[in-house]
């Protein structure tokens, strides 16, 4: 005889979820990364899912695929709101339906107004919708500057750098390899590899030469380069390593974030890495166009040399940009800090 169904635990379904949509991101563009998983009706995962590259199924359609007619009946537990339009794809709404999924958890509503309404379209249809859970995590994790961009119509800037305690990026003669550990270098290029595009300013080329690529722990390149984009009106030697063909390169001359902001949008870049240095960084955080912080800070003083960030537009106390700590690990010996504005006001 058959045991009998056990109703499966919707976070741990929705864990699963995001795992797979974090696996997807930076592939899916202009669609969002998103991730499914699909339980029988006896409880048991038996199908999984993530959104393929441009004009490839969304997660719903490739966890239905494996789930086959064990779906009819069954659960769908997926990271945002199937959509209920019909773009490259069909609507996912329209296919969980088809298939007989008797239950729909989606973490994240839509907010898009072309792909939103699937929860609308799979209740008139007798599926019951439920909003939840991890909505908080799914929205932090991998739909982040997705979600950003469909919200408030610009890419989603996280500003990326290593310092000493002291807050130095280098010494007094501009030396600054390595401040930080080699696994925050390696926590570096793993970030590297699922941003669309990666911005630093021209004095950093000139004064470090950097490659800006993302490299695997071997040293070898990544399949999936980002943009590199440099900022600023000096001029740069061909010779530079930004230059060379490990990876595309644009130049965007001044100092305007958002003028460098709506020229990645319209190149489909919507998550955003600044690397540096001080003078970009402090243009970005001005500007109110820096959403994320990610630092890395290694047990070191160095009393001398620049600082991680140069002119916040801060003159007095009370002006100072306030942040909120979102996560706090270690990444060999240094201490990684995650931090978003702690007031909508500071996001533009």
């Amino acid at each position: 005889m058959s045991p009998p169904p056990s109703a499966p635990d919707p976070a741990r379904m929705m864990r699963d979820a995001i795992a797979l949509s974090e696996a997807a991101r930076g592939t899916t563009h202009p669609n969002p990364p998103v991730g499914a998983v699909v339980c029988d009706a006896r409880g048991a995962v038996v199908g999984q899912g993530a959104t393929e590259p441009p004009g490839g199924p969304h997660a719903e359609v490739m966890a239905l695929r494996q789930a086959g007619a064990w779906s009819h009946g069954g659960t769908a537990f997926v990271t945002l709101e199937p959509c209920a339009h019909h773009g490259r794809t069909p609507p996912c709404a329209q296919a969980l339906i088809e298939a007989g999924i008797a239950q729909v958890h989606y973490a994240v509503a839509d907010p898009s107004e072309l792909a939103g309404g699937g929860a609308a379209a799979l209740a008139d249809a007798g599926v019951k919708t439920t909003l939840g859970p991890l909505t908080a995590e799914v929205e932090r994790g991998p739909l982040r500057a997705w979600l950003h961009y469909v919200r408030t119509g610009r890419p989603h800037v996280t500003w990326k750098f290593a310092s000493t305690l002291d807050g130095r990026v280098a010494a007094a003669d501009g030396t600054s390899r390595w401040i930080s550990s080699a696994a925050s270098r390696a926590d570096t290029h793993e970030l590297r590899a699922k941003v669309d595009a990666i911005v630093v300013g021209t004095a950093t080329v000139l004064a470090d030469d950097p490659q800006l690529t993302a490299r695997l722990e071997d040293g070898t390149p990544h399949p999936r380069q980002p943009l590199r984009v440099v900022v600023g009106d000096r001029d740069i030697p061909a010779s530079a390593r930004i230059l060379d063909d490990a990876a595309e390169t644009m130049r965007v001359r001044g100092h305007d974030p958002g003028e460098v902001l709506a020229q990645l949008a319209e190149r489909g870049a919507l998550d955003v890495l600044l690397e540096g240095g001080p003078q970009v960084a402090g243009a970005f955080v001005r500007a109110g166009m820096v959403d994320r912080i990610i630092g890395y800070l290694a047990p070191a003083l160095l009393g001398a040399g620049p600082w991680a960030l140069e002119d916040a537009g801060v003159s007095t106390i009370t002006e100072m940009h306030r942040w909120e700590f979102e996560e706090v690990t270690m990444t060999g010996g240094d201490v990684r800090v995650t931090a978003v504005p702690s007031s909508p006001r500071l996001q533009r």
